[in-house]
């Protein structure tokens, strides 16, 4: 039982870590991905619909995203998306393909991003604390019912601090990295 209880707080801690990895992906650098659009919900006949869905998207220059719908009618829509989206960038339409110019970013725009990183990073880390904090309560349940020394308990607490501190560091890891990425010029 206490094996399961660890093992579901490390495959629990390892999704808010994959989670984090997404939010960074979305984070833009300096330069151009199609991670930075092709969540944004274009209006596809009523339906908000992820733009990797409708498009073909890809990268011809380091500052370019060039996005290819595949069915032209939603050519306006998936400006128009671009535009409300917090990119902050004006998409600008050649012919049936939308091109997306992503300008240098700023030492301020760079500021709000790093910021924003650390937001990301801050809720892993307590998504982390929250897991260890429900494991603990599993193991002081076990404890009380019985079956289990207090020993038992106490390595299987300690095992879990382990895991907690290694998957918090993993977070401060990714978060220097991204952070790293965002203010190289």
């Amino acid at each position: 039982m206490i094996e399961e209880l660890l093992k579901d707080a490390e495959k629990r801690m390892k999704k808010a870590v994959s989670v984090l990895k997404e939010e960074f992906a979305g984070l833009r650098t300096s330069r151009a991905s199609t991670v930075l659009v092709e969540d944004i919900k274009v209006d596809y006949y009523g339906t908000p619909t992820p733009l990797k869905q409708l498009a073909q998207l890809s990268t011809p220059e380091a500052n370019q995203i060039l996005i290819q719908p595949w069915d032209v009618s939603v050519v306006p829509n998936v400006e128009k998306a671009i535009r409300d989206s917090d990119l902050g960038v004006q998409p600008q339409r050649d012919g049936n393909v939308i091109r997306v110019i992503l300008p240098p970013l700023t030492e301020e725009r760079r500021r709000e991003l790093v910021k924003k990183a650390g937001k990301f990073a801050e809720q892993a880390r307590i998504a982390i604390r929250n897991i260890r904090h429900e494991i603990m309560k599993e193991l002081d349940k076990l404890k009380k019912e019985g079956g289990y020394s207090e020993d038992d308990i106490k390595r299987a607490k300690d095992e879990l601090q382990k895991i907690t501190d290694r998957f918090t560091k993993e977070v401060d890891n990714l978060l220097s990295k991204k952070e790293e990425e965002i203010l190289t010029v």
